[in-house]
């Protein structure tokens, strides 16, 4: 039930329009709603700004449809990640407005009033990153955050990065992804003044170890204020960039409005005769 859902009922049982007992029956399905398989938190959205999210992998279709089902009862926007085309298919079937995002293997439903707000920079360093910086990107624009990407801007040619250095300097957060040596993020967090995070991609030759060696290196970062998550998780990722953009912009709002005169009422000076 959305925050939306729970205030109608609460303001019907005070009207006196709906029984006490009937309403007891919809709240039960507060925090989470049984359907076999799977509990469908229906609660999240009201803890953390944002409903369950569907991880496909390991899972069926029929799987992945009925926790859809129980999910859009209620209206929300949705975000499956790691998942197919037949699995976009699927969703797609229960609601026309479903999108898949194929670089970020994201099936999403947007909310249509939701304003993007804030600024989250993804930068990836080669082409190969791609992928996991798209789930990231998506991730975090369903979620509700203005995104702008960089791509292929990796150590092995810095200055396609310190060229568009001021792209960093506008940023509310940064999220980063290398593999190979994993070394961009601690070269964006000696230059951007925001909060970098970096995700380790499995890109990469042998050493690499699948994605670890770079794990290991931003780990290691020498630079401060560089959040690392697992390897290939930009899921992870683009929520965190969210979270920290919305706390950047309620900062802002906030500002802003104590900064307003408290008194608009203009005031008429007379001249002393």
């Amino acid at each position: 039930m959305n925050p939306e859902a729970l205030k109608r009922l609460l303001t019907e049982v005070r009207a006196g329009t709906l029984p006490v007992e009937t309403a007891i029956g919809q709240l039960r399905t507060l925090p989470y709603e049984d359907i076999g398989f799977a509990s469908v938190d229906h609660h999240r959205s009201l803890r953390q700004g944002f409903p369950e999210v569907i991880f496909c992998e390991g899972k069926t279709t029929p799987q992945i449809r009925a926790i859809a089902t129980a999910l859009l009862k209620h209206n929300r926007p949705l975000l499956a990640t790691r998942a197919t085309r037949q699995v976009a298919m699927a969703i797609k079937r229960l609601d026309r407005r479903a999108v898949y995002h194929d670089e970020a293997r994201i099936v999403a439903i947007r909310d249509p009033k939701q304003k993007l707000q804030g600024h989250v920079l993804v930068i990836t360093a080669g082409t190969s990153d791609i992928p996991v910086a798209e789930e990231a990107k998506v991730t975090a624009e369903v979620m509700g955050s203005r995104v702008e990407t960089l791509y292929d801007v990796g150590v092995a040619g810095i200055h396609r990065l310190l060229e568009r250095q001021d792209r960093l300097l506008h940023a509310r957060v940064v999220v980063v992804v290398a593999g190979m040596d994993g070394a961009l993020p601690s070269v964006v967090g000696g230059l951007a003044p925001c909060p970098v995070v970096a995700v380790p991609t499995s890109r990469g030759y042998g050493a690499s170890f699948g994605g670890l060696a770079a794990l290991l290196t931003m780990l290691n970062s020498c630079a401060a204020g560089v959040g690392v998550m697992n390897i290939d998780n930009g899921f992870g990722a683009g929520c965190l960039a969210h979270r920290i953009n919305v706390l950047g912009e309620q900062t802002a709002v906030s500002l802003q409005q104590s900064v307003k005169p408290k008194n608009n009422k203009k005031v008429k000076l007379r001249a002393e005769s």
